[in-house]
């Protein structure tokens, strides 16, 4: 009988620690103060413009429209990266990608119920051109991608396992010489443009650490290693802001990367549902694609929102991943079967 009573006194001060533990956890921001609390997740190059235009723009549309507060919590990196995080349990409820092979892959493990091609321009927010930095005065002759294959010139690169950028890049270079090979003869070269892909990679410089983003990759040419970076337009447009020392080259042809927003439906409670919802439609308004513009990305809506911003550069042979048949088809055929299995090894 002793033993009954001590073990219910146990299990009743079990129970009471228990409760008062989770009394003590912070409860999400809807519930302590009534507000509501965003956890996004984006590739690189998309903090500026979130943080600084998007986010104030759509927290002061909901509460004048709701009498709401919305708070942003998010989190950059490269779009593998931030893909391979929320597919490790990261409580994501919005990611925005570099590539739309990453918003699959996430879809691929039940986390993405949704269909994001529902969305404003099939689910691309914006997009930016490939090009290419150099130093002030471009000291090597830099004026296409042909130019990185010359010998002798460093050329600065993220890493293609863990960067969206990287993947985009490689495309560009690859892309760039089937396209001007096809307005030349008639046809695409393949050879010709995996010998192009092999002479620029043979020129990018091991750093000690291969920059993990596009935006590692920017901060290690800043550091002054390399002659060259090919990354996105909006990089250099933003370096030059910055009074960096470089100069902005853009290739003859080259591809437009274009970035898809997804909800990531498993980690939205349906008491959120309403304002992610309405922050997802917000991003296609004429007021985020302005705000994407400042920041120099292209908009996906409207193309004459994009002559506010007078940096942005004149593409003559400009092509996209469908040039490829899309990226169910690109990142087998080119990423994998000529990149990784060609291109790498040889190195």
């Amino acid at each position: 009988m002793r033993v009954l009573k001590h073990r219910t006194a146990i299990l009743v001060v079990t129970i009471v620690a228990l409760l008062a533990i989770s009394s003590c956890l912070p409860k999400p921001p809807s519930e302590n103060t009534g507000g509501a609390n965003i956890t996004l997740y984006g590739f690189s190059i998309m903090k500026e413009a979130l943080e600084k235009a998007i986010y104030p723009a759509f927290a002061a549309r909901w509460k004048q429209e709701h009498g709401q507060e919305v708070r942003f919590t998010s989190s950059f990196g490269g779009s593998e990266t931030v893909t391979n995080l929320i597919l490790q349990g990261v409580k994501a409820q919005v990611a925005i990608l570099s590539i739309e092979r990453d918003a699959q892959r996430i879809k691929d493990k039940g986390l993405v119920t949704s269909d994001w091609h529902l969305l404003p321009q099939k689910g691309i927010v914006n997009k930016t051109p490939f090009v290419i930095l150099v130093r002030k005065g471009n000291p090597k002759g830099i004026h296409d991608f042909s130019d990185l294959a010359k010998p002798g010139i460093k050329v600065i690169h993220p890493d293609p396992n863990s960067s969206g950028g990287a993947q985009w890049s490689i495309l560009a270079i690859y892309g760039s010489e089937l396209v001007k090979s096809e307005k030349q003869a008639g046809e695409p070269d393949r050879a010709r443009a995996l010998q192009m892909l092999e002479a620029i990679w043979h020129n990018v410089v091991a750093t000690g650490v291969t920059p993990g983003s596009a935006r590692e990759a920017r901060t290690t040419f800043e550091s002054g290693y390399g002659d060259a970076l090919i990354t996105y337009e909006l990089e250099g447009l933003l370096l030059k802001e910055a009074g960096a020392t470089i100069e902005i080259v853009v290739p003859e042809a080259t591809i437009f990367s274009e970035h898809p927003a997804v909800v990531i439906d498993r980690n939205v409670p349906a008491a959120d549902r309403p304002v992610i919802d309405a922050f997802m439609q917000f991003l296609w308004s004429d007021a985020a694609q302005s705000a994407f513009v400042k920041y120099h990305f292209r908009s996906s809506t409207n193309e004459t929102l994009n002559q506010e911003n007078k940096e942005l550069a004149t593409i003559k042979y400009p092509f996209t991943v469908e040039y490829f048949g899309g990226w169910n088809k690109a990142y087998p055929e080119v990423i994998e079967s000529v990149f990784r299995d060609q291109v790498q090894k040889r190195k």
